[in-house]
């Protein structure tokens, strides 16, 4: 063959090859001989079987109950501590199970590997067949588990559903009769709000409603764990709107009426809207003068100065106004004679309103431990920062541990910046992720700190005494921020001080180091005889990348199942229907996702009932699609295909016998 008919016969057998697996196309597995398959399938079930040896000390004082599952949990992170996807790839062009769906019963999925390897080739296989009880053993197993943490399965559905009660769940019963009645399974309090006295109201509605229903009702509580949040906010210094009453075609109703007064005269109404002005410039106000300013937006407004008061005037004006409270502005009074001249001014105090400091990219925030309640930046009269916006930090110890450049999040990542710099204070927070009109910062909002090395136990002093509560009146705890095997056994030895260890421990997975020690944790949790882990998706997101979210619950829902431990799917779960009344088609898919857990919680809103009523329709139809990532083949009522054909009014033309 000459070099021009070896050039075009490789030409040819290139462009078949790319033909065969174009770009983007996984290429075909490689073929392989039964020795290699077999030896790699013996490596791994060698190594599987090790890890029981080399972890002895782990299995020793393991409850009875979890002594099969934390061994099957070993045999499945040796297979999962190596990249298989060739080895997969082959296996399923045998037609061979691809170890894909082993998490329940790893060392029995290898054994029939193997012993079907062996056939193929007409070997006697060099194992004895596995019995169809060791693939069922690891599904009872995680249903039995999931029983003794949750309750017996709901009629028609296998997930339960979890509900976080409202603090109107203390004094409304019939609300907590109703979420019974819709499908709760299990009521959760949050430690970190409300009171002893609310939390044992709550649980006498859900014991009640349980009893007049006819449906069990667990109840789930949280303790508040080491959380940072925001402190509280000076409500005197917010932004205020100044906005006239408006019909529906949107004309002026009625203006907006503010008071002008100064330091030394006392207001006419403390709720009013209120401009303080130097004394002399009050005493020589007359009817029919304009004040006017710029407000925040660089929006050029007036007021009309119109009637005379007790200790100042009252002006109008048919304009929206936004102002910062408690600041200075520049102002110009125009004289109804025409006479012009400019002055300074202060806005007055808001009325009592939920209070925020509003937060965009650029701007800065100062985080400090002294517990002052926080306010907005202060600017001078032509808006410059005189000084940053200010907020504290109720867990004072974790600003601490934070250093410069480390990134900060809050309110569940909704604002997010980078640490400028730190002092005895505290630090300066340079704002970088912010709506682009500006996000509201409250109080009572979680700080997050994913890269700052925080060494904080999992239980503050509040949880050890809210433990004492929680043993006499729930069935479930939930240790939130758990990050080591300690944290677990500090627990663990609370709860034996107490005689609880009948209740059931919820691990709340929400920290970067609490999934890079996830496997850890559940052999230390192991030692009780009811254990669940809920995915805290909120703090989670923040604390690994929103961009990680879906690959981390992932790996969470992974090690659970071969571990058989039931599982929480948790934070924001049909959210805008629960809010507002109208789920988004997003968070309808989500929920439904979330019928792969064992359990799936809702969080508190306006129209929590009918979330709950939502939620149970969707698990109820999805149950018989899916289990855990298994595909299920029931009968579709879309596999059909007509023996017709389609007219023009969308019927079925029945074919002419012949």
């Amino acid at each position: 063959m000459s070099t021009t008919q070896q050039s075009e016969t490789g030409r040819a057998a290139k462009a078949a090859e790319r033909e065969a697996n174009p770009p983007g196309r996984r290429r075909k597995p490689r073929e392989r001989g039964f020795a290699l398959l077999r030896s790699a399938i013996a490596e791994i079930r060698t190594d599987a079987q090790a890890q029981e040896g080399l972890h002895r000390d782990r299995l020793e004082g393991l409850h009875p109950a979890w002594s099969a599952s934390a061994r099957n949990l070993l045999h499945y992170l040796a297979l999962r501590h190596r990249d298989i996807r060739a080895l997969q790839e082959e296996l399923a062009w045998r037609g061979l199970s691809s170890l894909g769906r082993s998490e329940s019963h790893v060392l029995a999925t290898i054994d029939a590997v193997s012993v079907a390897l062996d056939l193929l080739e007409g070997r006697p296989p060099s194992i004895p067949r596995p019995e169809a009880t060791r693939f069922a053993r690891g599904r009872q197993l995680l249903l039995d588990h999931t029983r003794a943490l949750l309750g017996r399965t709901p009629g028609g559905r296998a997930a339960r559903i979890m509900v976080t009660l409202p603090s109107e769940a203390a004094r409304d019963a019939a609300l907590v009769k109703a979420l019974v009645a819709g499908g709760m399974d299990c009521a959760r309090i949050n430690c970190a709000h409300d009171d002893a006295v609310a939390w044992e109201r709550m649980i006498a509605h859900v014991r009640r409603a349980s009893q007049e229903v006819g449906r069990k009702c667990r109840v789930e509580m949280d303790l508040a764990g080491p959380k940072a949040r925001t402190g509280s906010i000076d409500p005197r210094c917010q932004f205020v709107k100044w906005r006239p009453d408006r019909d529906r075609s949107g004309r002026v109703v009625s203006p907006v009426r503010v008071w002008l007064t100064s330091g030394e005269l006392p207001a006419a109404d403390e709720r009013a809207a209120s401009l303080r002005l130097p004394d002399a410039l009050v005493h020589s106000l007359r009817k029919g003068d304009q004040i006017r300013f710029e407000d925040v937006r660089g929006k050029r407004r007036s007021l009309i100065v119109d009637s005379e008061g007790r200790g100042g005037w009252w002006a109008s004006s048919e304009q929206t106004i936004y102002l910062r409270a408690c600041s200075g502005i520049a102002i110009e009074r125009r004289g109804s004679a025409g006479s012009e001249r400019s002055y300074q001014a202060a806005v007055g105090e808001p009325p009592p309103v939920s209070s925020y400091i509003s937060l965009g990219v650029g701007d800065r925030l100062m985080v400090t431990t002294d517990g002052v309640p926080g306010r907005p930046a202060r600017t001078d009269h032509v808006g410059h920062v005189i000084e940053p916006a200010r907020i504290s930090c109720t867990l004072p110890e974790a600003i601490q541990s934070v250093h410069k450049g480390d990134p900060v999040w809050l309110d569940d990542g909704k604002i997010g910046g980078v640490v400028e710099a730190r002092n005895a204070a505290g630090i300066c927070v340079r704002i970088t992720s912010a709506s682009r009109r500006g996000s509201k910062l409250r109080a009572d909002k979680g700080i997050n700190l994913p890269e700052s090395p925080l060494d904080l136990p999992a239980l503050t002093p509040r949880d050890i005494l809210d433990l004492d509560f929680i043993v006499k009146h729930a069935d479930l705890v939930g240790v939130s921020f758990v990050n080591r095997p300690a944290d677990v056994a500090m627990l663990q030895e609370e709860l034996r001080r107490r005689s609880g260890e009948h209740l059931g421990i919820v691990l709340k997975i929400e920290t970067r180091l609490g999934f890079q020690h996830f496997p850890e944790l559940l052999l230390a949790s192991m030692r009780s005889a009811s254990i669940g882990v809920m995915i805290a998706r909120g703090d989670l997101a923040v604390e690994c990348g929103y961009k990680r979210l879906a690959e981390v619950q992932e790996e969470i829902l992974w090690i659970c199942e071969a571990a058989h431990v039931p599982v929480i799917w948790a934070t924001q779960v049909l959210e805008s229907l629960a809010r507002t009344g109208q789920p988004s088609r997003a968070e309808v898919t989500d929920a439904a996702m979330g019928e792969r857990a064992e359990c799936v919680m809702l969080n508190k809103g306006p129209f929590l009932v009918e979330a709950v009523h939502a939620l149970n329709d969707i698990l109820r139809r999805m149950q018989a699609h899916q289990h855990k990532k298994s595909a299920m083949m029931r009968r579709l009522s879309i596999a059909t295909l007509s023996n017709g054909s389609m007219v023009a009014d969308g019927t079925v033309r029945s074919p002419s016998p012949e």
